[in-house]
């Protein structure tokens, strides 16, 4: 998961930066409104937490600002401001989630790991296409070129997943937060396991390699979605 972290605090921001890096997440600091704008704009996120007192500006006009350049990627605010009408002023805003400092560590993990397996807003197309294998996350279809793909509803959240993020390595921790949020398996090597399926399903029939093994690391969907689709074997 990739956080952008928009706090002016020093301290507060080292300890964000240090906590998340420590849970294997990938952060990157900005403490005033124009940087944090120009990363939003330039990088790729899956959450933004975003303070509301910035030097420059605040953070509900920073985060207009993010929405109106239709940028959808999940924003939390993160504030010492708990009166209702700035909750209210902040979730009118464009944001996701709003958090009160002091915050629990534990939860502010949650809320992130929630977050990040929504869909960005504006960013939800009907099909989800890598290469020529396609996913309707409305009907739960699944086609390589033209061949339709039958999956169970485990292989499809787990394939969604990745299709979600096609070229980024995905750790097998995160893998399990994102494909089985309600932690239904337990199974050490579930995340094999289905990878395993997949592979059955998507790629050997076709003779194509889509989910590569990172050594080390996770697995990771070939941008391309693996070499031209062949006839099914």
């Amino acid at each position: 998961m990739r956080v952008l972290v928009v706090e002016d605090d020093p301290r507060l921001a080292d300890l964000l930066d240090r906590g998340l890096t420590a849970e294997g997440v990938s952060v990157r600091l900005e403490n005033n409104g124009r940087d944090a704008f120009d990363a939003t704009a330039k990088g790729e996120f899956d959450v933004i937490v975003l303070d509301v007192m910035l030097p420059d500006t605040d953070g509900f006009e920073l985060c207009h600002r993010i929405r109106s350049a239709g940028i959808g990627t999940p924003v939390l605010m993160l504030t010492a401001r708990t009166q209702v009408e700035d909750r209210v002023a902040g979730l009118d805003g464009g944001a996701d989630d709003y958090m009160s400092k002091p915050f629990a560590w534990d939860e502010l993990l949650a809320r992130l790991r929630a977050l990040s397996r929504r869909p960005p807003a504006g960013e939800r197309p009907t099909q989800l296409t890598v290469g020529d294998l396609r996913l309707d996350p409305a009907t739960h279809e699944v086609w390589r070129g033209e061949h339709a793909v039958d999956l169970s509803a485990r292989e499809m959240a787990l394939l969604e997943t990745f299709m979600r993020r096609p070229g980024r390595v995905l750790s097998r921790a995160w893998l399990l937060e994102l494909a089985w949020p309600d932690g239904a398996e337990e199974r050490s090597n579930v995340v094999e396991v289905y990878v395993a399926y997949l592979r059955d399903k998507i790629d050997r029939p076709y003779g194509v390699s889509s989910i590569e093994t990172v050594r080390g690391v996770g697995y990771r969907l070939r941008r391309d979605g693996g070499q031209p689709a062949l006839a099914p074997k």
